[in-house]
């Protein structure tokens, strides 16, 4: 088993080389899918909502992935050749008051529109009303995450470490959300 482990591996090795932009974008829309297959079976779902899970694997593909491609590129413009812990502070603070308010809105934007198929009127106002707390939220969790990524994490592995802890983090959200609506039933 570890040999195939291994091999899988080496080829994704070579195919982050050879095409990294691709590969990230497939990285991100299939740990996108296998978040949502886990959220939807933890939130009691019988049967896969197939159109959901798609919708939710393209946007890590066409948007996640390589959004964090080109994001991690431009720090590494930005912050050329510097090192160190106030460079990996800098990032993390230029990261979090531009790419994660961003992120969230577009996020939640797209989830209504596109995913629910709600009216643009109830996305917006559902916006409006979760945005402010689901930004403080975030603030908690992902300036650790984004440390971690810029003082540990290769360049090349940046966007697979982020995409990971992104699907942790969404069943995470989905665990709590259960949790909240089981103690108001």
């Amino acid at each position: 088993m570890s040999e195939i482990v291994s091999d899988a591996w080496k080829r994704y090795l070579g195919q982050l080389q050879e095409h990294p932009l691709r590969t990230k974008a497939i990285t991100s829309g299939v740990l996108a899918g296998c978040s949502d297959a886990i959220a939807q079976k933890i939130a009691g779902n019988k049967k896969l909502q197939l159109r959901r899970l798609l919708l939710v694997m393209l946007y890590g593909f066409a948007y996640a992935g390589p959004f964090g491609h080109f994001l991690h590129k431009l720090m590494e413009i930005i912050f050329k050749g510097k090192k160190g812990k106030e460079t990996v502070a800098k990032k993390v603070i230029l990261e979090q008051l531009t790419a994660s308010p961003w992120n969230n809105m577009f996020f939640m934007m797209y989830y209504g529109l596109v995913i629910e198929g709600r009216p643009f009127s109830l996305v917006r106002g559902k916006v409006r009303k979760d945005y402010p707390s689901v930004q403080l939220t975030a603030w908690k969790f992902w300036p650790i995450v984004a440390w971690v990524n810029y003082q540990y994490m290769p360049l090349q592995f940046r966007v697979l470490f982020h995409s990971f802890v992104a699907s942790c983090w969404a069943v995470f959200l989905n665990l709590k959300a259960r949790s909240i609506a089981a103690k108001r039933e």
